[in-house]
């Protein structure tokens, strides 16, 4: 008996160790742990499509199966928002020296709080895209049209003025593009298709993830 609860407090002790430690370092912390870990395992090769983002990439996958011709580098983690690309950006996004990175972030930032405005959404975004054009200057950069989820009604004018902003502001810098998932995703009503949604209403399922092949596809680069 005396060795069993030994044995529990010794757990306990390292449990809340553990915890006091982890609460130490900043949002999704463990899910960049894991891409390290992954990285010393088999580290990625260069000049390949970098996605990064957040849960719409997380959950795709198999996503080198839809582009079987292009090497992809799935870096996106769930929940993420735009700042938490940027301060991560010397884990998931320099060190693969990627030659094209696709972006799909926003929906979150906006989700967070109703205060979030559409151009602090919009300074965030250009402030990620600043610091790679800083670092990878020649690197052809892509954004990805936040979706018309139909979980997220409350926030769909800010993403579309938002998605508007961006659109035109990648117009004016070299080898960017803009594409847009959005309008593809909606029946002729302008209503979300919500068969292409899981039961959440947020996330994509197999048939949402077709429709963004083939909007992706023509933008992708060798």
């Amino acid at each position: 008996m005396f060795k069993l609860n030994k044995f529990l407090i010794v757990l306990l002790l390292f449990t809340l160790t553990f915890s006091a430690v982890d609460a130490q370092h900043p949002p999704f912390y463990s899910n960049i742990l894991k891409f390290k870990s992954q990285d010393s395992i088999n580290f990625p090769p260069k000049n390949a499509i970098l996605l990064i983002g957040s849960s719409s990439f997380t959950k795709w996958t198999d996503v080198q199966d839809y582009f079987p011709d292009f090497t992809i580098i799935n870096r996106g983690f769930g929940g993420s928002s735009l700042p938490d690309l940027i301060r991560y950006a010397d884990d998931i996004i320099f060190p693969y020296s990627p030659h094209q990175i696709i972006i799909y972030c926003g929906e979150n930032d906006f989700a967070a709080s109703e205060s979030v405005s559409v151009d602090l959404v919009f300074n965030r975004f250009k402030q990620l895209f600043q610091l790679i054009r800083q670092r990878l200057p020649n690197t052809t950069v892509a954004f990805i049209s936040m979706k018309p989820s139909p979980s997220r009604k409350k926030d769909r004018q800010k993403q579309a003025a938002c998605n508007s902003l961006i659109k035109n502001y990648l117009k004016k810098q070299k080898n960017t593009s803009f594409i847009d998932v959005y309008h593809k995703m909606l029946n002729e009503d302008k209503t979300p298709i919500k068969e292409i949604f899981t039961r959440d209403s947020l996330h994509m399922d197999a048939n949402g993830y077709k429709i963004w092949q083939k909007v992706i596809e023509p933008y992708l680069i060798k």
